[in-house]
């Protein structure tokens, strides 16, 4: 009696991407055989050894007009199954209709919810001027960088033609469905700091771990000073501020020798509000003040900062917003606190929303016991039919003659 949507979730659920060896090949062959099974095209683009991505086309009416994009990932993050109630690559359904398995939330529910959603259009016979094309990516969970960030280089991706795309959202825990129009810029950075080496004896002047101290003062008073903005302004979400965060801590041979260098290494993700240069700066001068032979690399810095319109005489926002607005959606539009593939996306200029229509669920992603409730999961197969129908209905922009 199981819905076979939900059915076709579960079985998905049970194909066992988890790092550091996804078995992507089960993935897309999966995908593959849905696809077909809806009379979608279909095409395998290699963008480096071993990492496809696969784009299933629903071709339009029109198809000089731009597409629309829904992007997903097959990947998912690792598990430590002793803190799990059900085993999370079997897709345990308990007697409350939620779904247990590692991907439930992030991202496999959206990947099946597009797909049924267009078997539902397909099945009442609908058609649109606007091709919809489904891309499914590899690797978005260690950065994408054998994924999306090189797929949107391919002249594959640039004859997707692209005028509009949706990726990932997060649950909301409350009534509200939480829609995100930009993200924070991730940095990466490592601190080294040199100084004078001796026996753990002696006060030595000049050592590696005063001016490490000196340092990461800086850098947590400022992670401080952020947490407190926060904290003190209710119209604010995480995304709104710069957080930061040690991650690392390096340095030292013995108990009795003092090191001649020690590393800290910094997760910082900054929102396009903040002017990236003076920011840089800042993160200079506190190095600076720290002495001498204080240095910082970025292992990771992003420095695109495009956001979305949201702006309602933008026709892309105007569709979507409107059908939330038919399905008394309530909205909330936020900066996405972490980093999804939407930042590729939106670097090669094309507006991105990221959404999962997922209310009333407990925020899971990473952590232990993910799980869905099966109709949430269908109301959201509801939902991107009505949004699909909606954007591949956007009339001829001034753009497109």
């Amino acid at each position: 009696s199981e819905n076979p949507s939900v059915t076709l979730f579960r079985e998905y659920l049970r194909i066992d991407t988890v790092h550091p060896k996804p078995d992507y090949d089960a993935a897309v062959q999966f995908l593959e055989r849905v696809g077909t099974d809806l009379g979608l095209a279909c095409q395998k683009v290699e963008v480096c050894q071993g990492r496809v991505v696969l784009v299933l086309t629903w071709q339009g009416t029109n198809p000089h007009l731009r597409s629309i994009l829904l992007n997903s990932h097959t990947d998912v993050v690792p598990v430590f199954e002793e803190h799990w109630t059900y085993p999370p690559f079997e897709a345990v359904k308990d007697s409350q209709g939620n779904i247990y398995a590692r991907g439930a939330q992030d991202m496999k529910c959206v990947s099946i919810q597009y797909l049924e959603a267009i078997r539902r259009l397909k099945t009442e016979g609908k058609s649109f001027a606007r091709t919809i094309h489904l891309t499914f990516v590899p690797d978005e969970e260690v950065g994408g960088h054998k994924g999306m960030e090189m797929f949107v280089k391919c002249p594959e991706f640039k004859a997707l033609n692209v005028g509009f795309a949706m990726d990932e959202g997060l649950a909301s825990p409350s009534d509200t469905f939480s829609v995100f129009y930009g993200e924070r810029s991730p940095w990466w950075i490592k601190v080294k700091c040199m100084g004078s080496p001796g026996h753990g004896s002696r006060f030595i002047s000049n050592t590696a771990a005063e001016k490490m101290h000196k340092v990461i003062n800086s850098f947590l008073a400022f992670r401080e000073s952020e947490k407190q903005r926060l904290k003190s302004d209710s119209s604010l979400t995480l995304g709104d501020v710069t957080s930061l965060n040690m991650t690392m801590l390096e340095g030292g041979v013995s108990f009795n020798v003092v090191p001649s260098e020690m590393a800290a290494s910094f997760d910082i993700r900054i929102p396009p509000t903040v002017d990236l240069k003076a920011f840089e700066e800042q993160v200079t001068a506190w190095c600076r003040d720290a002495g001498e032979g204080v240095t910082c690399e970025f292992h990771q810095k992003c420095m695109d900062q495009h956001i979305t319109s949201t702006e309602e005489s933008d026709p892309w926002w105007k569709a979507f917003s409107g059908v939330c607005r038919d399905m008394k959606l309530q909205l909330k539009l936020e900066i996405f606190p972490a980093a999804t593939d939407s930042r590729y996306i939106r670097a090669v200029r094309h507006p991105a929303i990221g959404f999962s229509p997922m209310n009333r669920t407990p925020v899971l992603l990473h952590d232990h016991n993910e799980f869905l409730n099966e109709q949430v999961f269908l109301r959201g197969i509801e939902i991107y039919a009505r949004l699909l129908t909606a954007l591949a209905s956007v009339p001829p922009l001034p753009t497109e003659g």
